[in-house]
């Protein structure tokens, strides 16, 4: 059975842990690997070699770092079905989604290999007479991400790519559930020769994860998971006096107004509810009908019962299991929670049995109708296969329930109409916004936004946002003099 290593400085070295723990194909439970639950001194060693390499790494010309970036664009393209493979395995998505993933970190490579002209600063001559004032931008230094499970390939490529284009030195820490996938991308990266000590993996959990946010060489941490989690990161991180951005949970609404396109909306909010079997942070959760709704529940429900669930290299799966038994015991319990609060199913997905994998955490598409708006299913996170159906008789009261909300991470609308549409735009409470759009997922080019519970810190991943998260700002006010130029 493979143990899996960490990568510090160049060489792939074994963790100072003797506590190891088996990672699981959530779809089958068999054992794929071994990682370690790291040690504190792992930590500092991948500090101590990430402090060394930036002393180099800083000192290379960006027009030269993203030089890396490019041959990194190729290997990820080269090698995208194989890393897709790797996630199927270890997170159980399909090979679609994993595919799908893979596509959207290329785009955070391709986005970030800008980065001279992203980088660039301000200048403003004579702001009094004979005096200018400019504005640099220079890294941070060592920076850090902590990974979650259910991106393995993705998550991480919102902040690296532009560390490393910045000048920053970086340290990778993956979901110990599925630390496979960039270990694999590591590896691949061994091809592009960076500077020993620019680019280094941990693996590991809590230890691991309070280590990273108390060594004082890290500067800048970069998290995605749960509230509960990303508030402590941030809270820890940040009286430690480095610069956080922690991406929480969601409860992602969307609306369906009676104008909507019954069958193109039904289809997209089936792909939004059940994509990654509902183990996303952009997955839509409640769904909200506002006046006549017949016509668009029995399409939901008809599309739900469609959806075929299974191991996601089989073929015509559209859903794999979700990640552990203790999620899928979750999920289920939160069913029956929703249930006893006062809620009809419309579809069961409990229980739901796949021929070849019976031991898999598979839960079947399930839709929950007239959840109350006060009871505990409508405010959280489920992060499962499971649509809550709710019934609202105006727009304005639809409105009203999703900004009491503590989450704000996305909130979407189904209308023909473009006052509607605007006025939901500018009235909802959520950092990203989706009209006729299920998944309202920001481009490499946008920041990945997130308001209330949903996000912590100032500065989001991707786009200008990074560029902003992992450089300093300098600002230099200058004057020479002619008799100084005289002298010298």
């Amino acid at each position: 059975m493979e143990k899996l290593q960490n990568y510090i400085n160049g060489r792939w070295v074994d963790s100072h842990s003797s506590h190891y723990v088996d990672v699981l194909n959530p779809a089958s439970q068999e054992v794929l690997a071994q990682v370690p639950y790291g040690t504190a001194q792992d930590v500092a060693d991948a500090a101590a070699a990430a402090h060394e390499g930036f002393q180099e790494w800083r000192n290379t010309p960006v027009s030269k770092r993203v030089q890396y970036l490019f041959k990194l664009k190729t290997l990820l393209e080269d090698n995208a079905d194989d890393i897709a493979r790797t996630i199927v395995l270890e997170s159980g998505k399909t090979f679609i989604e994993a595919k799908a993933e893979m596509v959207r970190a290329i785009e955070n490579v391709e986005n970030a290999c800008g980065m001279p002209t992203l980088i660039q600063g301000e200048f403003s001559e004579d702001i009094a007479k004979g005096i200018d004032e400019y504005m640099i931008r220079q890294p941070l230094g060592p920076c850090a991400c902590i990974a979650p499970f259910n991106f393995p390939g993705m998550i991480t490529f919102w902040f690296l790519p532009y560390a490393l284009a910045c000048g920053n030195s970086y340290i990778i820490k993956p979901s110990e559930k599925v630390p496979l996938t960039m270990t694999k991308i590591v590896a691949l990266m061994e091809k592009l020769d960076l500077p020993k000590g620019v680019l280094n993996l941990v693996q590991g959990a809590r230890e691991t994860v309070d280590a990273i946010l108390e060594h004082p060489v890290i500067k800048g941490i970069s998290f995605v998971g749960s509230s509960n989690v990303a508030r402590y990161v941030y809270a820890k991180g940040s009286a430690n006096g480095k610069r956080v951005q922690a991406q929480g949970g969601a409860k992602n609404p969307v609306i369906v107004l009676p104008d909507a396109d019954i069958e193109m909306t039904s289809q997209i909010v089936i792909d939004s509810v059940y994509g990654c079997a509902g183990q996303r942070c952009l997955a839509a959760s409640t769904i909200i009908t506002v006046g006549e709704h017949k016509d668009i529940t029995e399409s939901l429900v008809e599309s739900a019962r469609n959806r075929k669930t299974g191991f996601g290299l089989d073929a015509d799966v559209l859903m794999g299991p979700v990640i552990t038994q203790e999620s899928k015991t979750r999920v289920n319990t939160l069913i029956d929670k929703g249930l006893n609060e006062g809620g009809r199913l419309l579809v069961d997905g409990r229980n739901a049995r796949v021929s070849g994998y019976e031991n898999g955490n598979f839960i079947a598409p399930t839709i929950i109708e007239d959840i109350p708006l006060d009871g505990e299913l409508a405010s959280t996170e489920i992060f499962g296969p499971v649509l809550s159906l709710v019934h609202i008789n105006t727009i304005d009261e639809a409105i009203r329930f999703i900004n009491s909300g503590k989450y704000g991470n996305m909130a979407c609308i189904f209308t023909s109409s473009g006052l509607n549409a605007r006025r939901f735009r500018h009235e909802a409470e959520a950092g990203n916004i989706g009209i006729n759009i299920g998944v309202a997922a920001p481009v490499a080019q946008f920041p990945f936004s997130g308001w209330k519970d949903s996000f912590y810190g100032d500065l989001h991943g991707q786009g200008k946002h990074a560029v902003e998260f992992f450089t300093q700002t300098k600002v230099v006010i200058e004057r020479w003099l002619k008799e100084w130029n005289r002298k010298f």
